[in-house]
C-alpha cells in the first residue's frame, strides 16, 4: 500500500476510529489503530508480537484490530463491491473479451478454504477434505482481479456445489434481481447467447453458469473450450494469489474464532478493491505468473445434474470458440 493511500484510507475511516481522551488515559490516534490492524493482516505477526513493536497491551492489540475491521468493512464495502448495474456488467464483459478473448462473460466464480485453528466443540463441521479446519470464501471476480461479489462463512465440510447454490448469488442468478443485460449475439456471428459466469469443474453447470467439458475425452472441439475457459479463468486465480501475497495472515493457520475470521476475511478482501483502485501501479506490481498456487486449498469436486437448456447454452460457447471468428480471436491455441 502507498502512502497516498494509506493516508486516504486513514482520511475515510477517521472519524469512525476516532477515541476521545480520558483523564486516566491517552486515546489511541485513528492512524495507529488502523496501522495496528494492517500490520497484522499484512504480515500475520501475532497479537503478542505486535503488542510489544507498539507497546500496547495484548488484549488492546485484540480488541483494535477487530474494531478496525468492522469499521473498514462497514464504511467501504458498499464502494469498492457496490451492487452492479446492467451498465457495469456490460463493462465488466466487454473487458473479458478485451482481456481474455471470452464474450459475454460477467465474472470468473472459485472458492477457497481458509485454513483456521480448530473451533473449540466444534466437531468436524470445519474439516474439510484435507483434513484442515477451514472457513470457505467464495468469490466472483472481474477481468481485472477485482472482486465483484464475495460469500464467507461456510464450514469447511462443506462442498462447493453446495455453498454456491446455498448463496445468495446463485439465488439472485435466478431470481432474476441481479440487472444482468439481455442475451446478445456472440462476436462476429448471429449466435445470440446468454451473459454467463464461469467456473471449473467443482460448480454445477447451469444457464448461468459455464464449466469444462470432461477432459481427456479426445475430442478436439471439447478442448479448444476448455482451454478458453480454463485461460479466462486465470483471473480468479490471480485474485486470490494477490490476497495471499498481499495479506500474509493466510500463510497460516488464523488463530481466532470463526465469527472474527469472517470479518478477517471481509476485510481483507475490502482492502485488495480499495488498494486497487486507488493505487496507480497497484495493477502491474504482481506477476501474475506465479501467482496461481497460493497458500488457499481449492474446493472439492461434487458432481451434479445439469439441464438440457444448460448444455444448449454450453455448446453454443463451444461452437463459437471452434469457429472461424473463434479461433481468430485466439491465435495462441
Amino acid at each position: 500500500m502507498t502512502k497516498e493511500c494509506f493516508a486516504l484510507l486513514e482520511n475515510k475511516l477517521n472519524p469512525h476510529l476516532h477515541k476521545k481522551d480520558t483523564f486516566m488515559k491517552r486515546a489511541i490516534t485513528p492512524r495507529e489503530r488502523l496501522a495496528v490492524c494492517l500490520r497484522f493482516l499484512a504480515t500475520g505477526d501475532s497479537h503478542m508480537t505486535i503488542s510489544f513493536s507498539y507497546r500496547l497491551g495484548h488484549s488492546t492489540v485484540n480488541k483494535i484490530v477487530k474494531e478496525t475491521c468492522k469499521i473498514i468493512v462497514d464504511q467501504l464495502m458498499s464502494e469498492v463491491l457496490p451492487e452492479m448495474t446492467t451498465e457495469m456488467w456490460k463493462a465488466v464483459a466487454e473487458d473479458f473479451w478485451l482481456l481474455w478473448n471470452f464474450p459475454n462473460c460477467l465474472g470468473a466464480l472459485d472458492g477457497k478454504h481458509v485454513v483456521i485453528e480448530a473451533p473449540p466443540n466444534s466437531g468436524s463441521l470445519f474439516i474439510n477434505y484435507k483434513s484442515t479446519f477451514s472457513i470457505v470464501l467464495l468469490a466472483l471476480v472481474d477481468a481485472k482481479c477485482n472482486f465483484i461479489y464475495i460469500n464467507v462463512g461456510a464450514q469447511g465440510k462443506n462442498h462447493d456445489a453446495g455453498i454456491f447454490m446455498t448463496s445468495s448469488l446463485r439465488q439472485r442468478l435466478e431470481n432474476g434481481t441481479l440487472n444482468i443485460p439481455q442475451n446478445r449475439a456472440l462476436p462476429g456471428t448471429n449466435i445470440v447467447a446468454p451473459y454467463v459466469i464461469i467456473g471449473d469443474s467443482a460448480f454445477p453447470l447451469k444457464t448461468y453458469l459455464l464449466r469444462p467439458y470432461p477432459y481427456n475425452s479426445g475430442n478436439r472441439e471439447f478442448e479448444v473450450f476448455n482451454y478458453r475457459l480454463g485461460l479466462a479463468r486465470r483471473c480468479v486465480e490471480n485474485a486470490f494469489g494477490i490476497l495471499t501475497q498481499k495479506f500474509r495472515i493466510y500463510q497460516g493457520r488464523i488463530k481466532m474464532n470463526p465469527a472474527s475470521v469472517d470479518i478477517i476475511i471481509l476485510t481483507t478482501c475490502v482492502l485488495h478493491n480499495f488498494i486497487r483502485k486507488n493505487s496507480e501501479n497497484e495493477v502491474n506490481s504482481f506477476n501474475l505468473e506465479s501467482l496461481e498456487d497460493s497458500s488457499l486449498n481449492n474446493l472439492r469436486s461434487q458432481g451434479g445434474s445439469a439441464s438440457s437448456q444448460a448444455f444448449r447454452e454450453r455448446e453454443k460457447f463451444k461452437v463459437f470458440f471452434n469457429s472461424p471468428v473463434g479461433i481468430s480471436s485466439m491465435s495462441e491455441y
